[in-house]
């Protein structure tokens, strides 16, 4: 009999040991005589606890974690091929309160299956949305995706069904499908972590949007820093062959630079250009990559297609509140004593991620500010943790939800030093094509660093500099820096005195 054992390929675990858990596994496993095959799946996205071992018994999958190669020897000997006691042993994964409170519909084979194997990826769901899309018209996919209410998962939440619409009914020779990978926000990893353990989803995806709007082209943008990504990509697309029909997919490695995560940046990227921001209009999906019609999604928005088409657009419609349908990975980091990724409908609180799923803070202090939506978004206090995650909940206190990353600090963080480093972030990453990005990031670092040796009275000029950052930048990079600015001097005055 064989045994099959579940070691994470993911990043995260590689990078705290998983190869070399693997490879001692079957080390002594060959010297014991004992049959086995190792699957190297995803992460489930429980952080502390990778590398993750999970063992097929009569009883499901028995996991073990956190696992380093000087645990195996005693792995052995407690019998764990079999689901035998350990002090790692943890039972049955999918009984964990941390997963089994979660409703995972995008990233719920992540984990779960082989993301080499595109049978494994069918048997276990994978496949039907594309079955389904083949027997309907563009127009009637398109619809769909509307219904569903789906809107952006990559920060600016625009209805995806129009976006679509918008790309079918321009008419012209050549469209594209691309997918903006480049995830670049701080605290986030749902993009890396689907595409490494669920290619095929991302995938099937894009190839039901290229038959909604008509494009047989597509290019996956992924992130300069995810070699892994770039790899599970590229094999999935070897795998696939047929199966995507007659759309063609090619993986492009990113700039290495932030402003590129915006559309327009990232169209000049892939055309060979310099990633700087196009002025709109036109708008890309009239006018996008190589002046042709383009759907351009993020990684989750597009990986959520083929459940929509597989289950239907009410199902999908009814999960969440208002206007903010369906569900969304959010991703735990900083300081924070269980990060990893939640995926739950809109409607949860932030208290409940930040207690519920998280545990509280790392190192047992109160947690003082909460930065949700990368290095652009604001900064929560406290009085706002009972904030529900949707959309307009948090466009109603200031905030941005973006891409589900959230950041966590305990009171010890000085929330003027924080300030400061968003204007420097944009100093950094601006691609300086306008004036008030490109100066405004540089005078503000200047200016909070007057106010922060004293100069109190500057605290309405840095107001002042954030308004015109806002209203007179091309894009979010500068006119979304002034929120965790603002966010932070409103909420923590006292930090800048």
């Amino acid at each position: 009999m064989t045994i099959t054992i579940y070691v994470p390929g993911d990043a995260a675990a590689l990078a705290l040991g998983a190869d070399r858990v693997a490879a001692a596994i079957t080390s002594i496993a060959a010297k014991q005589n004992i049959n086995i095959n190792i699957v190297r799946n995803g992460s489930r996205g429980l952080f502390w606890l990778e590398p993750l071992v999970e063992v097929v018994t009569a009883q499901g999958r028995i996991a073990y974690g956190p696992v380093t190669i000087q645990d195996i020897p005693d792995l052995f000997k407690a019998n764990f091929t079999s689901g035998g006691n350990h002090p790692l042993r943890l039972g049955d994964i999918e009984a964990l309160p941390y997963l089994a409170r979660q409703q995972r519909v995008t990233m719920r084979r992540v984990g779960v299956v082989d993301p080499h194997s595109l049978a494994d990826y069918q048997a276990h769901g994978g496949g039907k949305g594309l079955a389904l899309a083949r027997q309907l018209a563009s127009a009637a996919i398109v619809q769909q995706v509307t219904d569903s209410g789906l809107r952006g998962r990559g920060g600016a939440a625009f209805p995806t069904g129009i976006k679509w619409k918008t790309v079918l009914d321009t008419k012209a020779a050549q469209k594209y499908i691309v997918c903006n990978a480049d995830e670049g926000d701080s605290g986030t990893f749902s993009d890396r972590m689907l595409m490494e353990g669920d290619p095929f989803c991302l995938i099937e995806g894009m190839a039901i949007a290229g038959l909604a709007v008509g494009a047989n082209k597509g290019y996956i943008y992924v992130r300069s820093e995810y070699p892994h990504a770039f790899g599970a990509l590229n094999a999935a697309l070897e795998t696939a062959g047929d199966w995507l029909g007659d759309f063609h997919i090619e993986v492009r490695k990113a700039a290495g630079a932030y402003v590129c995560g915006e559309e327009t940046a990232l169209l000049e990227s892939i055309e060979g250009k310099r990633g700087i921001v196009r002025s709109k209009p036109p708008l890309p999906a009239i006018t996008g990559l190589f002046g042709q019609p383009t759907v351009i999604n993020n990684v989750i928005s597009l990986a959520s297609v083929p459940d929509i088409l597989a289950q239907g657009a009410t199902f999908y419609r009814n999960l969440g509140v208002g206007r903010s349908c369906g569900t969304l990975p959010f991703q735990l980091a900083g300081n924070i004593k269980f990060g990893g990724l939640i995926e739950v409908p809109f409607g949860c609180t932030l208290r409940e991620l930040l207690y519920d799923y998280g545990g509280g803070s790392r190192s047992g202090r109160p947690l003082r500010a909460i930065q949700v939506g990368g290095p652009l978004g604001a900064y929560l206090p406290e009085s706002q943790f009972d904030t529900v995650l949707d959309y307009e909940a948090f466009a109603a206190v200031g905030a941005v939800l973006g891409h589900g990353g959230i950041v966590a600090f305990d009171d010890t963080v000085d929330m003027a030093k924080q300030a400061r480093y968003a204007m420097k972030f944009c100093v950094l990453e601006s691609c300086g094509k306008c004036t008030p990005c490109r100066i405004g990031s540089t005078r503000g670092v200047e200016v909070i660093d007057r106010i922060r040796a004293g100069a109190h009275e500057q605290i309405s000029l840095l107001r002042d500099l954030c308004d015109t950052m806002t209203y007179g930048s091309m894009c979010a990079m500068g006119g979304m820096t002034p929120y965790p600015v603002l966010s932070a001097l409103n909420h923590f005055p006292e930090d800048f005195v």
